[in-house]
């Protein structure tokens, strides 16, 4: 779908963001692009796009290097959204959605249409939130409306760029979340940059770790877990991520549904999860159903978690006799 053949970016100070890149991503995949500030990840972002040119290589989507495409025609059939939402605030949310089909001439009963069923796509129901203005929304709102817009014209290949990262834990949590059910529906190839390892394991079929500018590895979130090529890929992706978010295979204590009371998938929390989110949810409902391969498995609740947490308490009392 989407590759990259010794790609090299130099700026004019000399300063080498991407050196020799070589990256295929197939199509309807979730790819995440994660390392330190500075490693080329936005710049790499940016060259699908040609927000920024490549200084070396080339760059194919479907087989056609992206300099023989117009590049208004280009960007009008890639999605993006940005970390500053960077929504026009004298247009409504609807007229914001509907910037890309009016420059492509879409006809307005077609726009309407479209702004409609995304904003449902999006949880923002449209008799309420289409004709109000951007300041008059939440964050996490304005991040909807972002991913609304980019997917306005029915792009094939969305990009993201830390377009969660500035809202506050629990609707960054929420947007994560809704982003997987989002793209089983929709099945686009999405590439994502984040420099949070929780959420690339969270979001990523896979993954690709980058330092100065160079490929380190890339794989599933179980790969990079299991296998990390090197030292700096097991501390960004193990023991960071470990101290900071330890997560649960909710499979091993959920127990059965006894009735439909659960049969909404979007209500669901996937069977990897951390701990520190379960916890959240479960302040505000007693029970959560858990989600494997697009089913509900099971359900657990603040006595099931309650458990779980002692007996890891005691676990780690016994190891330290």
């Amino acid at each position: 779908m989407i590759q990259f053949v010794n790609v090299t970016k130099k700026f004019p100070d000399g300063t080498c963001a991407v050196d020799n890149l070589n990256l295929n991503i197939k199509k309807g995949e979730f790819f995440v692009l994660i390392g330190p500030s500075g490693c080329g990840k936005t710049t790499t972002l940016k060259m699908m796009n040609r927000l920024i040119d490549c200084t070396r290589g080339t760059i194919t989507i479907g087989n056609k290097n992206i300099t023989k495409y117009d590049v208004n025609e280009l960007r009008w059939n890639i999605g993006y959204v940005l970390q500053q939402i960077a929504l026009f605030p004298h247009l409504t949310n609807g007229e914001n959605i509907a910037i890309v089909p009016e420059l492509k001439k879409w006809n307005k009963v077609k726009i309407q249409n479209r702004v409609n069923e995304l904003l449902n796509m999006v949880g923002l129901d449209p008799k309420v939130y289409r004709d109000r203005k951007p300041m008059e929304l939440s964050g996490g709102q304005q991040q909807r409306i972002g991913v609304a817009r980019a997917l306005a014209a029915d792009p094939t290949i969305i990009l993201m760029d830390e377009p969660f990262s500035a809202l506050d834990p629990i609707s960054r949590e929420k947007l994560q979340d809704d982003m997987i059910n989002l793209q089983r529906k929709i099945k686009k190839t999405i590439i994502f940059v984040t420099h949070d390892m929780n959420e690339a394991l969270k979001l990523g079929d896979r993954i690709c770790v980058m330092k100065e500018g160079k490929v380190i590895q890339i794989g599933t979130p179980k790969e990079l877990i299991n296998n990390p090529i090197n030292n700096f890929v097991r501390e960004f992706v193990g023991t960071k991520n470990e101290e900071k978010n330890d997560s649960i295979n909710l499979e091993k204590i959920a127990v059965p549904l006894f009735d439909d009371f659960f049969t909404n998938l979007e209500d669901a929390i996937p069977a990897i999860h951390s701990l520190q989110d379960i916890l959240e949810r479960l302040t505000a409902n007693e029970q959560l159903p858990i989600e494997k391969d697009g089913e509900i498995i099971g359900m657990i609740n603040r006595k099931i978690i309650i458990e779980y947490l002692a007996d890891k308490l005691g676990e780690r009392g016994q190891g330290n006799e």
